[in-house]
């Protein structure tokens, strides 16, 4: 497969969630790493979020990358470097967003890595964090979310962003009190 067909294997991927891999952590910190030895002075702090960051919590394979920066306009300075450094983009898609930006790493056709450019400290930053902590800290919590994250795989499993606007209503119901 070549690297052409691999994106757009990846990019075309299925919702899938698979149980938890104790090496998710162990990903996340060799990225994490290669990030800060390419950008030594471009990130204020790289968080592990997302399912994966999240012991025991089934979900998509793919290690959640939040890394603050100090403006969005420094985060879209930073697009095309982190492009040269194995990850991918849709400008018009980062073009949608407000207060952050996506690409994603791949391999052999599937996704291996999101990264979350946002500015650091923001009330997007520690809302992510939050909702990552609840889930650590809150053994229910995390299983009801597990399992209307498989009742979403199976009713969204080709439309990932539907599959991720669902996770929204749980995630801000999660947090009402806590921000």
């Amino acid at each position: 497969m070549d690297e052409t067909e691999s994106l757009n294997r990846a990019i075309h991927e299925e919702v899938a969630l698979f149980p938890y891999d104790p090496t998710w952590p162990t990903l996340f910190e060799k990225e994490r790493d290669r990030l800060l030895d390419l950008f030594p002075d471009e990130f204020l702090a790289i968080e592990h979020i997302g399912s994966t960051a999240v012991p025991g919590l089934s979900a998509k394979p793919i290690i959640d990358i939040l890394a603050g920066v100090d403006s969005i306009s420094r985060a879209d300075e930073l697009l095309e470097p982190l492009c040269r450094a194995k990850y991918a983009t849709s400008m018009e898609y980062n073009a949608s967003l407000v207060g952050r930006r996506w690409l994603m790493r791949w391999a052999e056709g599937r996704r291996t890595h999101h990264l979350h450019l946002m500015v650091y400290g923001s009330e997007e930053w520690h809302r992510r964090l939050a909702f990552r902590n609840k889930l650590r800290a809150d053994t229910k919590l995390a299983q009801q979310y597990e399992k209307q994250k498989h009742l979403w795989a199976t009713e969204f499993p080709s439309d990932r962003e539907a599959y991720t606007a669902a996770k929204g209503d749980f995630i801000n119901e999660a947090l009402k009190d806590s921000l």
